[in-house]
């Protein structure tokens, strides 16, 4: 059996074009069983090196592997969720607070961010994207209009926006319950980027197994490139008819004996009135309008998101 070793670095790759331009970076692995990413980057790797593909202004970060202890151990985490609780750490406590010393940093230093990921149960790609421009405390932006725009051309027809919002009226309701939350835990990479005045976007390929996802992420990443002006290729056309969905409730699993009515996939449409779950003591939870069901976890932790409640958004039309 092969020794495992605890990683003591990143693989970044980096090309740079000799006009200047946009400094994107593109990760993948952030989730170590989540490959799609990873496949894609070093197939570009290996076109840009062959003179297949060439950056011509601007400069490309690749990093293939964001989480190298959790690829390793073919898992979602090493210690920790690499994507929660982004920041720099005086004292690191675990793997993950050692790369986010390192990846923090370098965010800081690009303009644009896309991250690769896959999903574990059946469905269609999407991009989840940020906050319309606003001045808030919670999620700051001012170029929301170019994070659509890049989003809109990645080839996800889906969108997914009110994440942090959402994760944090869930964080005040875990605190009305007496039970210790933080806002910043529901922060990752996109957040990260944001945050210092760039804009981002997450990419769900499809399913981990799915043959398609590492096409899906290559595609997504030559248009990014095209899009910012990187490469010479035809800049691509945004998806005409976007699907937009927002989160707006956190449901939280508040006893291991609560559990859903049946088997739900994540964006399966209910309709106002419908039983999702009950709790341990009977009681049922509904949905308190027509709407999707997102992210359902049968695996929650108590105290610990179980599943989030969607509607329809008329953003980006």
């Amino acid at each position: 059996m092969k020794e495992l070793r605890t990683p003591t670095g990143l693989s970044v790759h980096q090309f740079v074009g000799l006009r200047s331009g946009p400094k994107l970076i593109i990760l993948g692995a952030v989730h170590g069983n989540e490959t799609c990413g990873t496949e894609a980057l070093q197939r570009l790797q290996r076109e840009i090196e062959s003179g297949e593909v060439c950056i011509e202004q601007g400069t490309l970060t690749m990093v293939p592997i964001t989480n190298p202890l959790a690829f390793q151990l073919e898992r979602r985490h090493g210690d920790r969720n690499l994507n929660r609780n982004m920041r720099v750490s005086d004292n690191p406590q675990d793997f993950e607070d050692s790369i986010c010393n390192v990846l923090c940093p370098m965010l800081e230093q690009h303009d644009v961010l896309i991250d690769l990921h896959s999903f574990q149960a059946p469905g269609i790609p999407f991009a989840l994207i940020g906050a319309s421009n606003n001045t808030g405390a919670l999620e700051p932006i001012a170029l929301a209009k170019q994070e659509e725009g890049l989003a809109l051309r990645l080839g996800a027809d889906r969108f997914v926006e009110g994440w942090l919002e959402t994760y944090a009226q869930g964080v005040r309701d875990r605190q009305a319950r007496g039970v210790e939350a933080h806002v910043d835990y529901g922060v990752g990479t996109t957040e990260t980027m944001r945050r210092s005045g760039g804009i981002a976007v997450t990419l769900e390929c499809g399913q981990h197994a799915d043959d398609g996802a590492p096409l899906t992420a290559y595609t997504a990443i030559r248009n990014t490139l095209a899009h910012l002006g990187m490469t010479s290729d035809t800049k691509p056309k945004p998806v005409t008819e976007p699907e937009v969905i927002r989160l707006y409730q956190v449901i939280d699993r508040l006893d291991p004996d609560d559990c859903f009515t049946r088997d739900w996939l994540s964006f399966e449409e209910i309709k106002r009135g419908t039983v999702i779950a009950h709790r341990r003591d009977g009681t049922a939870l509904t949905a308190d309008q027509d709407g999707w069901i997102v992210f359902p976890n049968t695996k929650a932790q108590v105290n610990q998101e179980w599943f989030y409640l969607a509607k329809h958004s008329d953003r980006l039309k």
